[in-house]
This record gives structure tokens, C-alpha cells and sequence, in this order.
């Protein structure tokens, strides 16, 4: 069965079993893949399976959908496993799994349980990672072609439980196993705990889908770094001394490390019954050295995952940091407002209060905008389309800056056409931003010569409005500029928060739209919003291109995607349950 796991975006964590015979919306309005990514359309992309083969298909998204980082079209595009879609920001993990349906399916017995002879053992090191088979020119060929796909998957897939996911699926396609399972030991002290279970035909009970191991064999292969290849009988003294065998089907089975260096992760098992075949020393040594490309990966996802943890703490330590020099500014601007109030109150002097209360009312304006830039910046918000008035906000962006640039002198000149008809934006959401760019161009000029300006063009050829912020200041420095957007990175000092760009950019982008700017040190700067007046394609932000285009929308239309619509289905974890023992 399909499995797409969200490995990144708002739904992080998220996994969906999909049918392997029904075709999948990818999208907001989707059913079965439900997802609440604002960047991701309502139809966004289209997962369909043909002769086993699934492929993927954008459905005119307006933010496109990509395979392992390249766009794709309306033309289908064939998936492998570990494939990465992305959608929007979200990035879902391509793979397949088969449990069957089956709860607590691998069972460990003492050795008075199951017997096993060991027919062959190989010793899981560096080498067994170069040299597969005892005769590596006889099969190098069929080797490397083995370990290209194994590198292929480790090195495309952060995330643990897909990963391993995708190397049973590469075992079962080389080794043609019946059963299989991957076990992984979180702590030294814990039991390894099975994360991947896998059947080739699906078991039609739970105790058919039941996979009795030796534990002795298990235990054998973590502790000693060996690979086993083992069938049950009655023969290996070092291993069982029961007679219990006759309750169990005889199978030939493969036991061999998940190992990189001295530290062992788990075993990955597989087993065949004996009226099938038997495995070979070969394919044991082959085995061995994909545990060791498994424990080479998973060291390097715990590395990866040890510098992600890093580089959090470091982030909130940089945030925590940033924003406490502004925080305490504000309180040092409004404890000295609330001073001058307070003599103003004693000696009962109304010019005195008018100052005070000035700055109380500045400071008050500041901890607003930091804290709705902090809102805006960190939480994933919904864009509230609608058709907007454009005169209209800019008048009131106007209003509230107008009496900072009249105290300290500075002409602000507007040029728009008042008569502009309605566009499509979220109006409280664009007021931000605008606020943010004024405020920032009123910080950079310099008192009594300072000219900023605000005009509004048409762009007939792209059917799009563009706002253009100026101003006389000092410019944005060469040095400064491939930085400007990042968040906390600010050239103002203590005065400034390094928000108020990253947020803009982030509301102009998620309106589908641009931001860029120009300048030249010591002649000012100007940054440009570009803005759609197409209605039919931002006025619902999860339409996809082709509907803005004139097509009818997705919920009055039906065509071939209607089949995608399929019914919710619950999210399956993976199995994790310790060892049961009899």
C-alpha cells in the first residue's frame, strides 16, 4: 500500500495509506490527504497508479508542484521510491509499505520455543560494505547496481521511518523475501522494537501474519555484529537444545545487523519457507553490507538531526536575544513616557502631559507593530481574501504615519489615483506590510530633509498594481543587501527588531505576489509590491491557475478528477511494540 508522509510544512509528521488502485487529490479540498498549507492550492497535484507504476501530475497549481526539487507539468511524471513532491511548502516522502493489517506481528521465542541451525556466518564491518560476495568481479555489476539504488534512497530521505521503509522495499524487490521486518533499538537498555514489517502476500489472520524469531539469533547478531543465515531445526548446539521445532513451519531465514562502526542500531530479518528456496551465502553477505549502508545513514540522520537541534537553540537563543534589546527599549521608552506624565500630573501642566503622552503613544505603536510582526512571522496564518479598495488602504496607512514624518519634518508625497478600482488582498494583512516599509523608510531619512514617496502604478501588460515606497536616505549598503530579508538582521541598532522586511516579504509572497527594491548608497532605496488584479485567480487563494484562467470551479466541475475524491481514512503508525515472549 501507499504511503506519503509530510516530512515538512505545516503538517509535519502527518502519514496517508492510499489505495493502490485509486487515484489521489493532492490539494486542500482533498479528502483523503487532508492538509491545511495556505501555499498549497484547494487542486493542487494528482497521484495516479498505472500497472503498478504510480505517477504524479500538476493540475495547474498556482505555486507548482516539484519532484526531488525540479518542476513538473500537466504531463505525468513516473515516482520511485524516496521521491520527494512538494507541494507549496509542504514536502511529502514517497514510499510503500504492507503490514496487512496485523498488531504485534513479530514475536521473539526463548530457545525452548524455536530451535536454529546456523548455516552461515559473516561478520558485519567496513569491508562487508565494499565486498558483497566472496567473488566480487562474478557479480560487481549486479552489486553496484544494488548499492546505487541503497544510496540513492539514504541519501534522499531525512527522515528515519520512511528510510527504512524504502530499504525494505529495495530487499523485498532483490531478495524476494516472504516476510520481513526491520527492528530498531532506540537506547542500549531498550528491546529492539519492530518499526517496518512487510509480507509479500498480505496474511489473512493475525496469527498467519504472526513471524516467530529466536531471540537467542537476534541477541547473537546485535551483540556480536554478525550476520546469520539460519534455518530451524535441531542441529546448532550453540543456539537451541529443544525439540519444539515440530510446531513451527521449517524456513530459511537472514538475520544481520544494522551497524556503523560499534554502534549497532537493530537487525533487519527476512524469511522464506523452505519449499520456495533457500537463501545463499551469497545473498547473506549482500545483506550484510546493506545493514551496513542502513547504519551508515541512520548515523548520519542522527548527526543531521543533532545539528537541526543545534541550530533551533541557537535560533531561539538569537530571537530570545534580539527581541529582549527591543522589548527592553520599548519599556525604557514608555517608563519615560510615564515619568514625564506623572510630573506633568503634579505640577498639573497640560503641555507637559501632551509630551509625555506623546511618547507613551510612539512606544505603544512600537511594542504593536513588534508584536504583530512577531504573530505574522511565526505563525502560519490564513490569507483572507477580498476585493479591497487599494485608495482607500493607503489613505489609512497615510493617516497613522503622517504625524511621525510632520514631527520630525520629513514630506511624505503620495501619487495614485483615488478612482483605482478594487483588488483582490487581505486588507489587514497588506496594511502590515505597508506600515512595515513607510516605518522603515521614515527610520532611514534624516530629519527636516527627508522625502519619502508612495505611488501606485498600473501594469497593463501583466495585468498587476505596483506600489513603490521611496525614500532620500542613506541607501541599503552592498554589503547588506543579499541579507536584508533574513528575520533578526537589522542595520538599525537597538532600534530595530529585523522583522518588519522578513514579514512584508512573507505577506506579499503568500498574496502570490513579488517584492524587490533598488539602491544605490547614499541616493535612498525604493522597494516595489507587485500585485494581480485578476479576481478569479487571488480572490480564492486555493484556486489553481487553470480555474483563474476561466475555467469552472473545482466544485461545480466534474471531469476525470473526480475519481480523486475519496473517502478520509485514518492515519496508520507503524507497529511499534516490544517483543512479546513465550
Amino acid at each position: 500500500m501507499l504511503v506519503l508522509k509530510i516530512i515538512d510544512g505545516p503538517d509535519k509528521g502527518k502519514r496517508f495509506d492510499v489505495p493502490d488502485w485509486e487515484p489521489q487529490l493532492i490539494g486542500r479540498s482533498s479528502e483523503a490527504l487532508k492538509i491545511s498549507d495556505q501555499t498549497c492550492s484547494r487542486r493542487h497535484a494528482e497521484l495516479t497508479p498505472d500497472d503498478g507504476e504510480w505517477y504524479v501530475r500538476d493540475l495547474g497549481s498556482a505555486n507548482g508542484t516539484y519532484v526531488n526539487g525540479r518542476r513538473i507539468s500537466s504531463n505525468r511524471v513516473r515516482l520511485q521510491l524516496g521521491d520527494l513532491i512538494r507541494a507549496g511548502s509542504t514536502v511529502f516522502a514517497f514510499g510503500a509499505r504492507r503490514y496487512g493489517g496485523v498488531n504485534n506481528p513479530v514475536r521473539a521465542l526463548q530457545d525452548e520455543f524455536m530451535d536454529a541451525v546456523v548455516e552461515q556466518r559473516f561478520e558485519s564491518n567496513d569491508d562487508s560494505m565494499i565486498m558483497a560476495v566472496p567473488d566480487p568481479a562474478a557479480a560487481a555489476q549486479e552489486h553496484l547496481r544494488i548499492i546505487y539504488e541503497l544510496t540513492r534512497i539514504t541519501t534522499q530521505t531525512v527522515d528515519r521511518e520512511s528510510l527504512l521503509e524504502f530499504v525494505m522495499e529495495l530487499i523485498f524487490d532483490e531478495f524476494e523475501p516472504e516476510r520481513g521486518f526491520i527492528l530498531i533499538q532506540e537506547r542500549p537498555d531498550d528491546k529492539p522494537e519492530p518499526t517496518v514489517v512487510k509480507y509479500r502476500t498480505p496474511p489473512r489472520s493475525q496469527d498467519e501474519g504472526q513471524i516467530h524469531v529466536s531471540r537467542t539469533i537476534v541477541a547473537h547478531v546485535m551483540s556480536r555484529g554478525e550476520g546469520v543465515l539460519s534455518s530451524n531445526a535441531m542441529k546448532d548446539r550453540r543456539f537451541s537444545a529443544g525439540d519444539s521445532v515440530r510446531n513451527y513451519a521449517i524456513r530459511s531465514a537472514i538475520c544481520v545487523p544494522i551497524r556503523y562502526h560499534d554502534h549497532t542500531y537493530g537487525v533487519i530479518h527476512i524469511d522464506t519457507s523452505l519449499k520456495n528456496y533457500t537463501f545463499s551465502d551469497s545473498q547473506l553477505r549482500l545483506l550484510t553490507a546493506i545493514g551496513q549502508h542502513v547504519g551508515l545513514a541512520l548515523s548520519n540522520l542522527a548527526l543531521y538531526e543533532q545539528q537541526l537541534q543545534s541550530a533551533r537553540l541557537a535560533a531561539v537563543g538569537e530571537t530570545v536575544a534580539s527581541l529582549s534589546h527591543s522589548i527592553k527599549n520599548i519599556l525604557q521608552g514608555l517608563r519615560g513616557g510615564a515619568d514625564v506624565v506623572g510630573r506633568a500630573l503634579k505640577k498639573k501642566d497640560l503641555g507637559l502631559a501632551e509630551g509625555g503622552w506623546d511618547i507613551l503613544s510612539r512606544n505603544l505603536d512600537r511594542i504593536y507593530a513588534l508584536t504583530m510582526n512577531m504573530l505574522t512571522y511565526s505563525k502560519q496564518r490564513q490569507v483572507e481574501i477580498e476585493l479591497t479598495k487599494l485608495s482607500m488602504l493607503l489613505q489609512d496607512v497615510i493617516a497613522l504615519v503622517q504625524p511621525q514624518c510632520d514631527r520630525r519634518g520629513i514630506v511624505l508625497m503620495t501619487d495614485y489615483d483615488p478612482d483605482m478600482p478594487p483588488i483582490p488582498l487581505d486588507p489587514g494583512m497588506m496594511h502590515q506590510a505597508l506600515m512595515n516599509l513607510l516605518i522603515n523608510s521614515i527610520e532611514a531619512v534624516e530629519p527636516t530633509t527627508g522625502i519619502i514617496t508612495l505611488r501606485c502604478d498600473y501594469d497593463m501588460v501583466d495585468d498587476a498594481i505596483l506600489i513603490h515606497i521611496s525614500d532620500n536616505g542613506p541607501g541599503i549598503p552592498e554589503s547588506e543587501r543579499s541579507r536584508i530579508w533574513l528575520p533578526f538582521h537589522s542595520t538599525k541598532g537597538l532600534r530595530g527588531t529585523g522583522l518588519g522586511l522578513a514579514v512584508t516579504r512573507k505577506i506579499v509572497e503568500e498574496h502570490g505576489g513579488q517584492i524587490s527594491f533598488e539602491s544605490t548608497e547614499g541616493e535612498g532605496a525604493t522597494f516595489t509590491i507587485r500585485l494581480s488584479t485578476d479576481a478569479a485567480g487571488v480572490l480564492d487563494p486555493s484556486e489553481t491557475l487553470s480555474t483563474a484562467a476561466g475555467a469552472p470551479s473545482a466544485p461545480a466541475q466534474r471531469d476525470e478528477h473526480e475519481s480523486t475524491r475519496a473517502e478520509p481514512q485514518g492515519e496508520r503508525a507503524a507497529p511499534r511494540t516490544p517483543f512479546d515472549a513465550e
